[in-house]
């Protein structure tokens, strides 16, 4: 036997897989209650219970997926109800699993040596669902035309019958509809639709519809033929027929007299045992029903229990994979931080930096958190130099992406410096992030309320649809600020400056 969780070979007495701790009784459960199932369907398809054969092979399916004899046998009743694409369906799966001394092998084999046939089937099913398209449109008289021609060369497919016979309803033919309904119950004794169409022909006619067989046949041909020719002489004959005198001892009166007895001791009996017979059958009939009741109860606590014990792996299971994801974070952190301790001791600045971006605090430890902050407030100029010339550089080089990621890294360390957020502010700009560029622009107006910068930031955000808000600052520092930006912006274009693409000036 083959565990189920992680396919390894185990010993059908163990209690758990060796490999991976699974419960073993739980699959020999499940297995257990699929082949109940599938002997249920087997008995149900053998007295053409095709509908409850269906019912019974899936739940054997839903407990034990790779029951092949199951899925076989579902392909068949499938097929034997016209549904021949459900068929090749399941016998295809099967085939898939196990791909050698597979009975659906010979299925499948059977209907490709058929191609005609096969594409007649196929036909079949295309016409029907254009005969259910005319019937939702109205036209009846075109889609049972079409119905009676499918059932001719389909003459298993259900679906058909059930669809002429409500036609047929609809328009208050309800003979018709029975003798059609009659063949539906043929090859599904226990069709629910069938069964319902048939309850609403007997309640409309008054007319109740036996589906057993006759068990008298017809006279024969030649039998009728006489009396037909008999008749047809008397009819045409002048004389008169006079009746037989009676005889009191005749031969005839007698064995009627024996005949009347034997019928009226049959009534006798009939009425007299009849009915403790029938009362002996109804008790035994009521104890089998609350005997297989009793056996469904308990399969369906044995079910919940079993998926209770499956919900409960399944929450197991979910709670070790947070856990190891968990672990594997906190590990790359760690890893993150000892990259940036051998950097920092190697004196490399940029690798350090890189480092520690990568880094989450949230997962170290005390005494690793001391060491991150130190490295941090050691490095934190020089990486934030770094990122600054690399955001310039990549901007300046048109490269606006590799420039918002450097810029962005910058901006956490400082947010006040106004190359920063003027270059960030366009970079977004410049790839056709509006949302981002207005609220870099707009941290330039907060930043630098009243200034020059101020209002270059302004004028960006409305020509970037945008609307700028006054920043909540008092006005008694804001000539201050203006005179201090001014004096900043001409000792910044003795230094050198660059024209961005929309023509402003930048540091």
């Amino acid at each position: 036997m083959n565990c189920m969780n992680c396919k390894a070979v185990v010993d059908q007495e163990m209690d758990f897989c060796p490999y991976c701790g699974f419960d073993l009784g739980v699959q020999r459960k499940c297995m257990s209650l699929s082949n109940m199932y599938y002997n249920l369907g087997l008995d149900k398809a053998q007295i053409r219970d095709l509908s409850g054969a269906i019912d019974m092979l899936r739940r054997s399916l839903k407990f034990n997926k790779l029951n092949i004899q199951a899925r076989n046998l579902l392909g068949l009743v499938y097929f034997e109800t016209g549904e021949a694409v459900s068929a090749l369906s399941e016998w295809i799966i099967s085939k898939n699993i196990m791909p050698e001394h597979n009975i659906a092998s010979e299925y499948i084999a059977k209907l490709q040596a058929e191609p005609a046939k096969l594409d007649m089937i196929n036909q079949t099913i295309k016409k029907y669902n254009s005969a259910l398209k005319c019937c939702r449109e109205g036209n009846e008289d075109v889609a049972a035309i079409q119905l009676k021609k499918i059932l001719s060369q389909n003459p298993k497919l259900i679906k058909g019958y059930h669809l002429l016979a409500l036609i047929h309803i609809k328009k208050e033919e309800y003979e018709k509809a029975r003798k059609i309904l009659k063949k539906a119950a043929r090859i599904d004794k226990t069709n629910s639709t069938t069964l319902r169409f048939l309850k609403e022909v007997d309640q409309q006619t008054g007319t109740q519809t036996s589906l057993e067989p006759r068990r008298f046949a017809r006279r024969g041909k030649a039998e009728e033929d006489v009396e037909k020719v008999l008749t047809d002489r008397l009819a045409a004959s002048d004389a008169v027929i006079q009746p037989p005198t009676f005889r009191e001892s005749s031969y005839m009166a007698t064995l009627l007299n024996i005949f009347l007895g034997l019928v009226l001791g049959g009534l006798v009996v009939w009425f007299l045992i009849g009915p403790g017979h029938e009362q002996n059958i109804t008790r035994e009939a009521d104890e089998k029903i609350i005997e297989y009741t009793a056996t469904m109860a308990s399969q369906e606590a044995q079910i919940s229990e079993l998926q209770s014990q499956v919900d409960a792996l399944n929450e197991t299971t979910a709670s070790a994979q947070q856990q190891v994801d968990a672990a594997n974070q906190k590990t790359t952190s760690y890893e993150n931080l000892m990259k940036a301790v051998d950097a920092y001791q190697q004196g490399n600045t940029s690798q350090t930096s890189n480092a520690l971006m990568e880094v989450n605090t949230d997962n170290l430890s005390v005494e690793a958190k001391a060491v991150y902050d130190e490295i941090y407030e050691d490095i934190q100029d020089d990486m934030f130099n770094e990122l600054k010339d690399e955001g310039v550089e990549a901007f300046d080089n048109a490269e606006y992406t590799t420039a918002i990621d450097r810029l962005t890294k910058a901006r956490e360390i400082n947010a006040q410096d106004y190359v920063v957020l003027n270059r960030l502010a366009h970079a977004y700009r410049e790839t056709g992030d509006t949302d981002n560029a207005i609220a870099t622009f707009q941290e330039i107006i907060n930043a630098f309320p009243g200034t020059e910068r101020a209002t270059r930031a302004a004028s960006q955000i409305e020509q970037l649809g945008g609307t700028p808000q006054d920043p909540e600052a008092g006005d008694s520092s804001t000539e201050d600020s203006s005179e201090g930006d001014s004096a900043a912006d001409e000792e910044s274009s003795g230094e050198g400056e660059s024209s961005n693409p929309d023509g402003e000036e930048t540091e």
